[in-house]
């Protein structure tokens, strides 16, 4: 599996709820603030919902 980091870089004052959600799911809480995932389909799913407020990185 590949490995991906996410990071927060962008608030979610603003965000819709799912968006928020989402963020919470993927353990994002404070700007800066990242996680190590597999890539699996459901993480690239959440990531392509919220990909304007995180970086994503292959590691």
């Amino acid at each position: 599996m590949e490995r991906v980091r996410v990071t927060k870089v962008k608030s979610t004052i603003k965000a819709s709820k799912n968006q928020k959600l989402n963020m919470k799911a993927l353990g994002l809480n404070k700007i800066n603030s990242s996680n190590e995932f597999d890539l699996t389909p459901q993480i690239a799913g959440i990531i392509e919902r919220v990909k304007h407020l995180v970086k994503v990185e292959k590691i």
